[in-house]
């Protein structure tokens, strides 16, 4: 009785260390994907002298099919969710990523925005851009 006690007790202990360690890992692989497709598009723009054209969610923008990782734009879903989304002039921003839908606890966008920039989904370069959708901004 004592051993099915003490190892209760432990996997009691274990299993949220492992969920935060899980959470830890899936934000972190999104801050470097977002990273890598952030370095791309501004390179591209350096390269050509404006930005790419709109796109559709999960659609690789014209022109940047050679810039971004094979694959990794187009996945069904992000790390974290939701699907890559490239917006140039649709939103009340001059060039973005998005990333939507996103059904994750706001305490864990947050923690992503940490690791981004200031932790306010309201303000900085990432942020909450209305329901489920968040935003990574290149250029205001």
């Amino acid at each position: 009785m004592i051993v099915v006690a003490l190892i209760g007790m432990l996997a009691a202990i274990a299993v949220p260390v492992m969920r935060h360690q899980q959470q830890r890992v899936q934000n972190g692989r999104f801050v470097s994907d977002l990273r890598i497709f952030a370095q791309a598009f501004e390179t591209y723009a350096t390269r050509n002298g404006k930005w790419p054209a709109d796109a559709s969610p999960g659609a690789v923008p014209a022109g940047m099919s050679g810039e971004l990782r094979d694959g990794a734009w187009t996945v069904a879903q992000t790390s974290i969710g939701g699907q890559w989304d490239w917006d140039y002039k649709s939103l009340s921003f001059t060039a973005c990523i998005g990333i939507h839908p996103v059904n994750l606890p706001v305490a864990q966008m947050q923690e992503i925005d940490r690791l981004i920039d200031d932790g306010n989904l309201a303000t900085g370069s990432f942020r909450s851009s209305g329901s489920n959708y968040y935003v990574y901004i290149l250029q205001p």
